[in-house]
């Protein structure tokens, strides 16, 4: 008897889903604490926050990317 399994090829819409459903429980996660939870208010601003942020490195590539994460590392 064969068997025979087909893979599915994720299509865009459903990687935009799954990306919106993996952001929702990061942020689900990200906005609790020991102490209770944080408002959902103060987490969006946070993350919008960290997101206009300007960027601290410019990397030029693959190769320069993994000599620097080398330098921090030792």
């Amino acid at each position: 008897m064969k068997i025979s399994a087909q893979k599915k090829i994720p299509t865009v819409k459903t990687l935009a889903n799954e990306v919106s459903m993996l952001r929702s429980f990061l942020i689900g996660a990200i906005g609790k604490d020991g102490e209770g939870e944080y408002r959902p208010e103060f987490v969006e601003n946070m993350l919008t926050s960290f997101a206009r942020a300007t960027p601290h490195h410019e990397f030029f590539g693959s190769g320069d990317f993994l000599r620097r994460i080398q330098r921090l590392a030792k």
